[in-house]
């Protein structure tokens, strides 16, 4: 049993196999260890997310290191047959690495069942295991930017079939018609844990297309109170809030905030709870008319801020301050001169349907609120009696920009001894660009120099945490943000420490990025219980 670190409030436990992970999962299940948040299994790891007020690392490692592992544990039996069109875009390819015609591929996917084994990487998605052994075959070199919902895909000895369109690694065989995540069903996700399913061969019948989710619209159509009526988004404005934590069971990640401090602040100015869902806005352009009167704040992002009163004068507030708007102003954000996204807080809150407990639009799952449009009237809530207005820090937070580097902590590991000693001293050492293709999911970064790695064997799917840095056989890492995946296929050579993530919330398309390693806890090796272990 292996404890790996993985930022300063979380490690990886690594086991030998499926089994003994399983097994581990069911004891911290079956009697938790206080501290411990949040249990991300996979193919051979857990995952643990902890508080380190409640307890220490060295106390983690001394309570899981005494777990039996050679328990039994108890499975669902509910049995899914899932139709598929083998067509796949990597079929052909997947057959010549394994030496076989496409027919045969196609006879050996569907000539076995398969288990549920654990879900994560995006809500409904279940790695299968148990199928036929040969059916063995490497992810992508370089990830694909999007996977079609219902792509069926391998990867090393695991099935999978997407459920929404998502970036990915794995290699597709087929398509399937059948929805594998659905709100509307009491359990949203129909692959659990435990579960047997058997793919069955529909080739060429013309399987429908999967139809898109129903998105959850704010309730604004009806409503006749203060409301803000949208007439230009900029690149992107969404409902966020502190997001919904504690379902990685099914697998669905955190979202919420890219900078949780500046939604905090923003809350604070006008009264809100600091978890109030706020409007995270991306860049310049956005601008809202006022329906009524409200009182609202912007934070994060050092953004010019023009109000047009309803009479047509105009003047410049300020972030970080509340301001008062009459019937009829509106509000325009211009480009920022620091940092890239805007917090809007108002009053009261928005008039919202949580989605699993948050407000959070997450873009990878496609959980919660739609992206906010030209022509939205987001209803407000009426404000709370005793709301109390409070202000910002008194010292405003350093924010990134264009023109000078942006220096982020990191904690080496989990994977750290995958890459050349070479690679891991430029991690460091090297400047990365942030490319355009960055967005909630992670920053994509480009070097001079690729990180080598000197082991290049398959790595088995395993959890990853806010502020990862991935980094595909490319050599060219991925920094993951809130909207990330729960599992990665693809070796962590480590994360942006926990205090420095709102920071990188905040790093714009093309800035200079370095990163500083810093200390967390180091790996330890203890061995597996025995049934002869008292």
């Amino acid at each position: 049993m292996r404890f790996l670190p993985v930022n300063l409030d979380a490690l990886l436990v690594e086991l030998d196999d499926l089994a003994q992970t399983l097994a581990l999962l069911a004891s911290l299940q079956a009697e938790p260890i206080e501290g411990i948040e949040e249990l991300v299994p996979a193919a051979r790891t857990i995952l643990v997310r902890f508080r380190p007020g409640a307890v220490t690392h060295e106390a983690l490692v001394r309570r899981i290191g005494a777990r039996r592992l050679d328990g039994t544990v108890e499975r669902a039996g509910r049995r899914i047959e899932i139709p598929v069109d083998y067509d796949g875009e990597d079929l052909d390819e997947v057959a010549r690495h394994l030496g076989l015609a496409r027919e045969e591929v196609i006879r050996r996917h569907t000539g076995h069942d398969y288990t549920v084994a654990f879900t994560g990487f995006a809500p409904g998605f279940a790695y299968l295991s148990g199928g036929d052994p040969s059916l063995d075959v490497p992810r992508r070199a370089t990830p694909r930017t999007r996977i079609p919902a219902g792509a069926v895909a391998l990867a090393g000895r695991f099935s999978g079939v997407y459920p929404q369109a998502s970036p990915g690694g794995w290699q597709i065989i087929g398509v399937t018609a059948t929805p594998m995540w659905d709100l509307a069903r009491a359990e949203p996700a129909l692959l659990q844990p435990g579960y047997t399913v058997r793919f069955i061969d529909v080739s060429g019948q013309g399987a429908p297309a999967i139809a898109p989710p129903v998105p959850v619209a704010p309730p604004s159509a009806t409503h006749e109170g203060p409301a803000l009526e949208i007439h230009a988004t900029g690149l992107q404005a969404l409902f966020q809030d502190l997001g919904r934590h504690g379902l990685a069971g099914q697998g669905v990640s955190a979202s919420g905030a890219m900078d949780r401090g500046a939604l905090r602040t923003a809350n604070r100015l006008v009264g809100n709870a600091s978890d109030a869902a706020c409007i995270e806005i991306v860049g310049a352009g956005f601008r809202f008319s006022c329906r009524g009167d409200a009182v609202l704040a912007f934070a994060g992002a050092d953004v010019p801020l023009q109000l047009r009163s309803a009479g047509g004068a105009r003047w410049t507030v300020p972030v970080g301050e509340a301001i008062a708007l009459a019937d009829g102003d509106s509000l325009t954000v211009g480009e920022p001169r620091a940092g890239l996204r805007s917090y809007l807080a108002v009053r009261g809150g928005f008039e919202l349907a949580p989605v699993l407990g948050s407000a959070a639009t997450d873009t990878l799952a496609h959980i919660g609120p739609p992206p906010i449009a030209a022509g939205d009237r987001l209803a407000l809530r009426p404000v709370a009696r005793g709301a109390v207005v409070g202000l910002p820090d008194a010292a405003p937070r350093a924010l990134p920009t264009l023109h000078e580097e942006v220096v982020l902590d990191v904690v080496l590991g989990p994977r750290a001894d995958w890459f050349t000693p070479e690679a891991v001293a430029l991690l460091a050492s090297q400047h990365w660009t942030v490319t355009p293709q960055s967005n909630r999911v992670g920053l994509r970064l480009a070097g001079e120099t690729p990180l080598a790695r000197r082991d290049t064997a398959e790595l088995p799917s395993e959890g990853t945490a806010l502020g990862a840095i991935q980094v595909p056989p490319s050599g060219q890492p991925v920094l993951f943000l809130a909207d990330h995946p729960l599992t990665g296929g693809y070796p962590v050579i480590g994360a942006v420490a926990t205090h420095h993530l709102d920071r990188a919330g905040q790093i714009p398309v093309g800035a200079r990025l370095r990163f500083n390693p810093v200390r967390a806890f180091d790996a330890h090796c203890l061995p597996v219980p025995s049934s002869d272990t008292p």
